[in-house]
């Protein structure tokens, strides 16, 4: 019986010796160690033993099942090592190596353009002011000099909500909101979406975006309203641009003109970006009618002032000569990239 406990002990350690994982040496424990290991085994043959030599054997089972123990302890151990050890080196980390380039978002086109021109105009002394998007018809016509039977009605394609809500064709809207809850001095820019009934092509969009423009005060002239343009102008597109004011009709201002600068593309020498012209048209801009400053609660006699709206979307594409409107729209990745 002796002699068969120390062949279990050695074929253990022989086995266990050639242990390649830890399921390995549980596999082991359960062979030699389990309920129905081989050491358990030849533990039930004890009852054929004489009462002498039961303890004997007894005491020689313990020791090899704790030389057993002892022997998947080690092996158990050093392949934990040896498993942490592949795992460190799987895992390493080359710190002399360049880290990936992070991909990260830009401004889109429109927010560069915006921004650069809300500096512009806050450095002139111009407050940054918001309206609603869904308007009423009383702020965005009827405090703008276009009452119901106004043909300028006619001019624009309006989102109609309900009879009274709709959707602003124009940030002038703000101009009414802000004069009547405002005593001037005013100066004040107002940036954001418009919506219009238009066909969608390579220079239209019925959502688009304009930065209204409003000044209020005393011995307000034309010459104020062309300075301040040209100092826009300059700010844009460069020194060298000139600004040119040609008549118009705007139902809020009187006179109302239409402003073109020269052609970023070809110096105004003409081209095919502004048809030979060699001018390119930015923004509408006039004289703040007496009847809108009147409707707002302010005095004409006593003050006069002027307004301009721009096209950001236009200002965007002659700006960076973008030719299809529409890109400013469909969040192609590829084209946005470049910015």
């Amino acid at each position: 019986m002796k002699e068969k406990l120390n062949e279990i002990l050695m074929a253990a350690k022989e086995a266990i010796e050639k242990a390649k994982s830890r399921q390995d040496a549980e596999d082991l424990r359960v062979r030699f160690l389990g309920k129905k290991g081989e050491l358990t085994a030849i533990l039930k043959s004890m009852g054929s033993l004489s009462a002498e030599e039961r303890p004997l054997f007894g005491q020689k089972a313990n020791e090899v099942r704790a030389a057993i123990e002892k022997a998947l302890a080690e092996k158990a151990e050093m392949l934990k090592k040896a498993e942490q050890q592949l795992r460190f080196q799987a895992e390493a980390v080359d710190v002399t190596m360049p880290a990936e380039k992070q991909k990260i978002g830009s401004l889109h086109p429109l927010n560069i353009v915006l921004n650069d021109m809300l500096e512009i105009f806050q450095s002139m002394g111009f407050d940054v002011v918001d309206g609603p998007e869904v308007e009423t018809d009383h702020y965005c016509f009827e405090q703008l000099n276009v009452p119901a039977d106004h043909p300028a009605r006619d001019m624009q394609d309006t989102f109609y909500l309900t009879d009274t809500l709709l959707l602003r064709t124009q940030t002038s809207a703000a101009q009414a909101r802000t004069m009547e809850v405002t005593k001037p001095p005013i100066r004040m820019v107002c940036p954001g979406r418009v919506f219009r009934a238009d066909e969608v092509d390579a220079t239209h969009s019925p959502v688009f975006h304009q930065l209204e423009g409003l000044v209020v005060d005393k011995g307000v002239t034309m010459c104020d309203l062309k300075g301040v343009l040209e100092q826009f102008a300059h700010e844009i597109y460069g020194p060298e641009t000139k600004v040119k004011f040609r008549p118009s009709f705007f139902p809020f201002t009187e006179p109302s003109v239409e402003v073109d600068v020269t052609c970023s593309e070809c110096g105004g020498k003409g081209c095919r970006v502004c048809k030979g012209s060699g001018w390119i048209e930015i923004l509408g801009a006039g004289m703040v009618h007496p009847n809108v400053l009147r409707n707002c609660g302010i005095d004409p006699k006593v003050y006069s002032g002027f307004a301009f709206g721009i096209g950001l979307d236009r200002l965007t594409t002659t700006r960076y000569k973008i030719s299809d409107i529409r890109l400013l729209f469909e969040n192609d990745k590829r084209f946005l990239d470049e910015f």
